[in-house]
């Protein structure tokens, strides 16, 4: 067992929960690296960024919960395939989160990709 690998991902476990759950801007940026590039592009670079997107969320989406329903590691990366609901009894969103890492164990790194869960399916398999 690589305990690096394992080590990151319960690093992003820990980030979801304190971060996007909890909202904790200031337990959340401890997990985070000195430079932080981001690829989303509604959120700005850097540790100022993210802390400007959890004020939002603060805001505006004060219930929102993330999921992690698998999480995979690979080097310096890990991949987490999220539920993401914004507000409760929404359908929410499938989320493809890729975190990579610093030598030191923080997320210095950030890129997504999200679908809506649609009301109604082609097939039975689920987004999940």
């Amino acid at each position: 067992m690589d305990h690096t690998l394992e080590r990151n991902k319960q690093t992003v476990l820990d980030f979801y929960e304190i971060g996007l759950n909890q909202k904790d801007f200031d337990k959340a940026a401890t997990l985070i690296g000195s430079r932080y590039v981001q690829h989303n592009p509604r959120i700005a670079d850097g540790i100022d960024g993210f802390e400007a997107f959890l004020a939002t969320l603060r805001q505006d989406f004060p219930d929102l919960r993330a999921e992690v329903k698998r999480i995979f590691a690979d080097g310096e990366y890990v991949v987490a395939h999220v539920y993401g609901v914004r507000v409760p009894g929404q359908s929410g969103t499938a989320i493809v989160d890729i975190f990579r890492f610093d030598a030191d164990g923080k997320i210095v790194e950030h890129w997504d990709v999200m679908q809506p869960v649609p009301d109604t399916a082609a097939n039975q398999n689920g987004m999940f």
